[in-house]
């Protein structure tokens, strides 16, 4: 069993640019918005995954990640009812931690950061670039983008 914790921010700044060392191109579709069952098909930049997530309950969900052969992904995201989502993503290292920056081209336009961690309780310095926590918030949560 795989566990998720994951928190999420707003951007304020575009800072995260100069601090970070990579950024990858995604496109992301849903063959299963449910909550209880979150299924998504993502090509991040030449590779294809498949992903199954449970409810959130917090900031803690299950979760499943297997990389699949890039045409399956991309006959898999053929699949997918609108919308398909696109976005850039920079990886940015600050205070011992990987922060993932998503910058959201269609179908809406939106900016947020998201931290990995350990524990629901781990302490984190937040980076300059990050403003309101909307983790737990499903208006922030990819699955429902452009719904």
């Amino acid at each position: 069993m795989s566990k998720e914790i994951e928190h999420k921010y707003l951007i304020i700044n575009d800072g995260y640019v100069a601090m970070s060392i990579s950024s990858h191109h995604i496109r992301q579709g849903y063959l299963s918005r449910d909550p209880d069952r979150t299924v998504r098909v993502r090509i991040y930049d030449d590779k294809g995954y498949l992903t199954v997530k449970g409810r959130n309950s917090g900031d803690i969900r299950l979760e499943f990640e297997y990389e699949v052969p890039i045409t399956d992904a991309e006959e898999m995201l053929a699949l997918c009812p609108p919308p398909v989502i696109d976005k850039t993503r920079y990886i940015v290292p600050f205070g011992g931690f990987t922060w993932e920056v998503d910058i959201f081209e269609d179908p809406v336009k939106m900016e947020t950061a998201e931290i990995e961690l350990p524990a629901s309780d781990t302490v984190y310095e937040l980076p300059p670039f990050v403003g309101q926590n909307v983790t737990g918030d499903p208006h922030y949560y990819n699955s429902n983008l452009g719904k």
